[in-house]
């Protein structure tokens, strides 16, 4: 099922499933005890919203071999981690601002997210994917220059707006063959499959969760493919994961 969380007209949060063009409110907790209403509204009736809110996002650097390659890296022997802040985190739709008093190229980075759904701490491979509730559409934001400058991804990752998510998590899905593709205005950039990935979905949420404890709501973004690129002020990005859809923001 595609779940949503949205803003009504009277600007209630609320969440839902998506059947179609029409959304079904539901009632209670999306991760743990929760019931369809009879209440529906139209796409157009809503604003879209990030569809969790995360503590934090767990992103993965260097997962796919050919995105190594492109940066000229070594593949990495364990996942690469690294932290952005959920103040980053944007919805479908959302503008991403370009920090043009520090950064000189931002890029785009097409991803699978993984939204947890039960408290993960030292799980195994074979178990991790029951504390997994579904997937999303992510785009890893990245200020390429400051990378590059600084030791460490903090500042290159963080900004404000830099972690667009959605439009919705899709519970339905096996992780390991999806069709991934990143578009900028219209023309296609990236073009993969998660089963091209380093560190699969299940090692991932096992290996971060040996590292910190993830929690409903938490999001792993498991790395970008080759063909990452800069964007400008008023380009459109689009990421399409098969299965869940297509996350769609500007650049101002």
């Amino acid at each position: 099922m595609k779940y949503l969380r949205f803003l009504d007209k009277n600007n209630n949060i609320k969440h839902g499933i998506i059947d179609k063009k029409t959304v079904r409110e539901i009632t209670g907790d999306i991760f743990g005890h929760h019931s369809d209403s009879e209440t529906t509204y139209n796409l157009d009736e809503i604003k879209i919203l990030p569809p969790c809110e995360p503590t934090k996002i767990v992103a993965i650097g260097l997962n796919y071999s050919d995105h190594a390659q492109e940066m000229g890296s070594e593949l990495p022997e364990e996942p690469r981690m690294f932290l952005k802040p959920h103040t980053a985190v944007i919805a479908d739709g959302g503008k991403v601002k370009y920090p043009d008093h520090m950064s000189q190229r931002v890029d785009f980075e097409g991803e699978l997210g993984v939204v947890i759904g039960k408290k993960a701490s030292h799980v195994s491979k074979e178990d991790a994917l029951s504390h997994v509730f579904g997937y999303t559409c992510m785009n890893d934001v990245t200020a390429r220059d400051l990378q590059k400058k600084d030791i460490q991804f903090t500042r290159a990752k963080g900004f404000d707006t830099f972690a667009p998510v959605g439009p919705v998590i899709e519970t339905e899905l096996e992780p390991g063959n999806l069709e991934i593709k990143t578009f900028l205005n219209g023309e296609l950039k990236q073009h993969s499959n998660t089963s091209h990935l380093i560190f699969s979905v299940p090692h991932l949420v096992s290996f971060v969760s040996q590292v910190m404890t993830l929690l409903p709501g938490d999001i792993i973004s498991t790395g970008t493919p080759e063909g990452v690129a800069p964007m400008k002020k008023g380009d459109k990005v689009e990421v399409t994961v098969e299965g869940i859809g297509t996350l769609t923001n500007y650049i101002e």
